[in-house]
C-alpha cells in the first residue's frame, strides 16, 4: 500500500510497529490523512494513526487488527525531510482541518515507469481528529532538528569542560596559602557564601552530567540487551533439538535477564496523548509472550504488572491503566485475553490455552496409587504442571467445578482427589467392578 515513494514498516501481532534500534516514539496523533499533489501515484492514505518518532514519521492503518492490513503501513524517514513549513493562521483555516506541511526528498522504486533516484515533494499531514496538532508540529521540529539517526551517543562531559571554573579555596577562596585571612568582615563573610554557594553548584552540573552519562549508558545497554534477546530467540527458533540441557537452561537464564533490561520505547501519556490506553493495550499484549510462553501459557495479573513496570523503567503505569489496558484486548486481534476465575482471581492467557488439555494432566496425577490414598495438594500441581501454586489452586477449584476432583478442607489446607462418585452404582453402593479407577481406589486403600 505504500505505493512506490514510501517504505513499508512491519508490524507486530497486535498492530504496533517494529521500531529501528534507538528509535523512540514521541507523539500520536490519530485520524490523519497524507496528501500529496505533486504525485497522482501516491497512495491513498485516509483516517490513519501517525506515529512521529526520533526517526520517521509512520502511518498506520485505520483497522490494525486485520491480518490483510498488516503490511499497509508506511513512513516517511525523518532523514528525507528538508524542509517543515510552518502553520499558517488564517479565516480559511478556522474552517478546515489543522494542517501540517513538509517538504521531502523521496526515493522511487527501482524499476518502475518513472524516473529513478529522489524526488523533491511537499507532503500535507491531515489531522482530522481531535489531536493537538500544534503539540504535534512542536514535536516535529524538535525530533528533525534533534537528527537521531545520524547522531551517535557521545560520553560524559567532565565536570572540568562545564566553562568557567568556580572559585576554590586554594586559589581565589577565603584564605591564602599560607593561612591568612584574605577579606574580614561583612565582605569575607559574603565572600565565603558567595564560594559555598559556587562549590554546590560545581557539585551539582558534576553529579547531573554523571546522571546523563548513566541514563545514556542504560540507554545504550538496553538496545544491546534487545539485539542479544532477539538473537538468542532466533537461534532458539532454527536450532533443532541437539543442544543439551545446560546450553538450553543458559540461554533461558540470559533471555530471562535480557527481558528485565526494559523497553527501549514505552508508550507514555506524553507522546500517546489520547490514544494512551489504547497503545499500551498493544504494547502489552506484545510484551506479554516471552513469560507467557514460559508461565505455560497462564500468568497472573499481579505477576505481569511487576514484569511490565520493571521493563518500563521510570515510566511507571497504575494497576488502573495496567486493567484497562488488558480490558482493550477484546476490541482486537491479539492472541492474549484477560481471564476472571470464579475466585477472582484475574490472569492472563493465551487464546490457544485449553483447560481440558490442564485436566487431562490433573487427572493423570490425581489417579496415581499416592494421590489416590492421601490426595493432592496445590504445591503438587504447580510441580505437575510447572506454574505457580497459587495458579494451580485456580486450576484444582476449577476441575472440582467440573465435576473432575473432589475437595477436602483440613487444617493442614485444601486436599483434591479423583472424583469416585460418577463410578458408584446408586442402586447397590457396595459394588465395586473389576475395572475403573474405583476399584483402583479400593485396592490401594486396602493395601494401606
Amino acid at each position: 500500500m505504500g505505493g512506490q515513494w514510501l517504505s513499508t514498516v512491519e508490524q507486530t501481532s497486535s498492530g504496533r510497529p517494529v521500531f529501528l534500534p534507538n528509535e523512540i516514539e514521541c507523539s500520536l496523533v490519530s485520524a490523519v490523512d497524507l496528501e500529496c499533489e505533486d504525485l497522482p501515484s501516491f497512495p491513498s492514505l485516509k483516517s490513519g494513526l501517525l506515529i512521529l518518532t526520533t526517526h520517521r514519521l509512520i502511518w498506520l492503518p485505520p483497522d490494525t487488527s486485520s491480518t490483510s492490513t498488516t503490511s499497509s503501513a508506511v513512513a516517511v524517514p525523518l532523514s528525507s525531510v528538508s524542509h517543515i513549513f510552518s502553520a499558517k493562521k488564517s479565516l480559511k483555516a478556522i474552517f478546515h482541518s489543522p494542517r501540517i506541511r513538509f517538504q521531502a526528498s523521496l526515493f522511487h522504486e527501482p524499476g518502475s515507469n518513472p524516473e529513478p533516484g529522489p524526488r523533491s515533494i511537499v507532503v500535507t499531514i491531515v489531522v482530522r481528529g481531535k489531536g493537538d496538532c500544534d503539540a504535534f508540529l512542536g514535536k516535529f521540529w524538535e525530533s528533525w532538528r534533534g537528527r537521531a539517526w545520524e547522531s551517535e551517543v557521545s560520553g560524559p562531559v567532565r565536570g572540568e569542560d562545564l566553562g568557567s571554573g568556580s572559585g576554590t579555596r586554594s586559589g581565589s577562596g577565603f584564605y591564602t596559602k599560607e593561612g591568612a585571612v584574605r577579606m574580614v568582615g561583612v565582605s569575607g563573610i559574603l565572600r565565603k557564601e558567595q564560594e559555598m554557594w559556587e562549590s554546590t553548584d560545581k557539585s551539582l552540573q558534576e553529579a547531573f552530567q554523571d546522571l546523563n552519562a548513566l541514563m545514556s549508558k542504560a540507554k545504550e545497554m538496553v538496545m544491546l540487551a534487545e539485539k542479544m534477546r532477539q538473537k538468542l530467540l532466533s537461534g532458539s527458533n532454527s536450532q533443532t533439538g541437539s543442544t543439551n540441557d545446560d546450553e538450553l537452561g543458559s540461554k533461558e537464564e540470559m533471555q530471562d535477564w535480557l527481558l528485565s533490561v526494559g523497553i527501549i520505547s514505552p508508550v507514555t501519556k506524553e507522546s500517546a496523548g489520547a490514544l494512551y490506553h489504547q497503545q499500551l493495550s498493544r504494547q502489552l499484549a506484545d510484551f506479554v509472550k516471552i513469560p507467557l510462553d514460559r508461565a505455560g501459557g497462564m500468568i497472573n495479573l499481579i505477576d505481569v504488572y511487576c514484569l511490565f513496570n520493571r521493563a518500563r523503567g521510570t515510566e511507571l503505569i497504575s494497576p488502573e491503566d495496567l486493567l484497562q489496558a488488558c480490558s482493550l484486548w477484546e476490541k482486537f486481534d491479539v492472541p492474549v485475553m484477560l481471564r476472571k476465575f470464579d475466585s477472582g482471581v484475574m490472569v492472563i492467557q493465551n487464546k490457544s490455552h485449553s483447560d481440558e488439555e490442564v485436566f487431562v494432566r490433573i487427572k493423570a496425577l490425581v489417579t496415581n496409587p499416592d494421590a489416590l490414598r492421601t490426595g493432592i495438594s496445590a504445591s503438587d500441581a504447580a510441580i505437575t504442571l510447572g506454574i505457580a501454586p497459587a495458579m494451580a489452586k485456580e486450576h484444582l477449584l476449577t476441575a472440582e467445578s467440573k465435576g473432575l476432583l473432589c475437595r477436602d478442607i483440613s487444617p493442614d489446607g485444601f486436599r483434591f482427589y479423583i472424583n469416585l462418585f460418577p463410578e458408584i452404582n446408586q442402586d447397590d453402593v457396595y459394588l465395586v467392578k473389576d475395572h475403573g479407577i474405583y476399584s483402583t481406589w479400593v485396592r490401594v486403600a486396602s493395601v494401606s
